[in-house]
């Protein structure tokens, strides 16, 4: 799972990629990657209780772009992005830095570029059914993609088939991707309130995108604190959780995303996984060889684990199911798969 991060200079875009990863800067002009461990109260609930040697937490890819500067040509910034399963724009939420025109930059720029390859995708489809026949299904979807931008609709608020995404999914196309705006403020005060949130909200609700208020440099600071003490600064910057988890709870919600988790007295860990996605093919996220020799998977909620504390006392209550390789995986399960290769 890729996120990647852009924005124009100095509205702390590298804070907000050191923030979710822990990572610093990267040299002038080349991306930096980070992978951000994603907090879950779950899954150090079930280390508790099974005390592994390892603790492996659900992991976030972060791409820290080159930042864009408009009317530089061909935006730099996009080559860390074309493979990004999500997006992340950072904005400056401070007056001098006009958050919402700070948007609109980026997002114009993504629009024109998606117009563009449609546009010459259409043209090229044009030109070779004069010698063969057209898929007229991309003719006609590619029209109607091409059309939405130019009406100022961005591709991620359109109703699609699904023959029809997995035509799209070929393209790359920016303004399909799910879109986080981030507002990097510089104190507590300014999550709730910062200049142009009104236009932003009303842009966003109309593109589908969510909007997450930072604190990068303040809840950075607070994340260097030993755990037991982050809690009293949370609250006294009026925070529930730092903004790993708030941009990572955006991000399973908007890629239909859940997690599943192993135990054991080596490791306790989280799986990230496709909503819908069987037993089968959640077995393939561990290994191939599990996915292939699939017999069966033994599976307990998460919340039945914890309230009886042990799976000695799941099975005693016969809560411990056994699941066949269609099983439909539910956020929150912990597993025990069982193979033959």
């Amino acid at each position: 799972m890729k996120v990647g991060i852009m924005g124009l200079p100095q509205v702390g875009k590298t804070s907000v990629f050191r923030l979710l990863t822990g990572n610093g800067v990267t040299a002038k002009g080349r991306a930096g990657i980070g992978v951000a461990s994603i907090p879950d109260d779950r899954l150090d609930r079930l280390s508790e209780m099974y005390r592994p040697k390892k603790t492996t937490y659900a992991t976030l890819t972060c791409i820290d772009t080159e930042a864009f500067s408009p009317g530089e040509g061909v935006p730099r910034f996009l080559n860390g992005l074309q493979d990004a399963d999500a997006l992340i724009q950072v904005v400056g939420g401070i007056v001098a830095e006009d958050p919402a025109a700070q948007l609109m930059a980026i997002q114009e720029e993504l629009a024109l570029v998606d117009w563009g390859l449609l546009d010459t995708r259409l043209e090229r489809l044009r030109k070779e059914g004069r010698r063969v026949q057209t898929n007229g299904l991309e003719l006609s979807l590619l029209e109607r993609a091409r059309s939405a931008l130019e009406r100022g609709r961005h591709l991620r608020t359109m109703e699609f088939s699904d023959e029809e995404r997995r035509l799209l999914q070929g393209y790359s196309l920016y303004t399909m991707k799910p879109l986080i705006v981030a507002v990097n403020v510089d104190d507590e005060a300014s999550l709730e309130e910062y200049p142009g949130k009104e236009e932003i909200a009303r842009w966003a609700d109309e593109q589908a995108v969510t909007v997450v208020p930072l604190a990068a440099q303040l809840e950075w600071e607070v994340a260097q604190l030993p755990r037991e003490d982050q809690g009293a600064f949370m609250r006294d910057l009026g925070l529930s959780e730092l903004g790993i988890l708030r941009v990572a709870r955006v991000v399973y919600t908007q890629l239909g995303l859940i997690s599943f988790f192993t135990v054991g007295e080596d490791e306790v860990r989280a799986w990230t996984i496709k909503q819908g996605a069987t037993a089968r093919k959640a077995a393939g996220k561990i290994h191939s060889d599990i996915e292939r020799g699939f017999i069966r998977a033994e599976v307990v909620s998460y919340h039945d684990l914890i309230e009886l504390g042990s799976m000695a006392k799941v099975k005693d209550a016969g809560l411990l199911r056994l699941e066949g390789k269609d099983y439909v995986m539910a956020d929150g399960d912990v597993v025990s798969f069982r193979f033959n290769v």
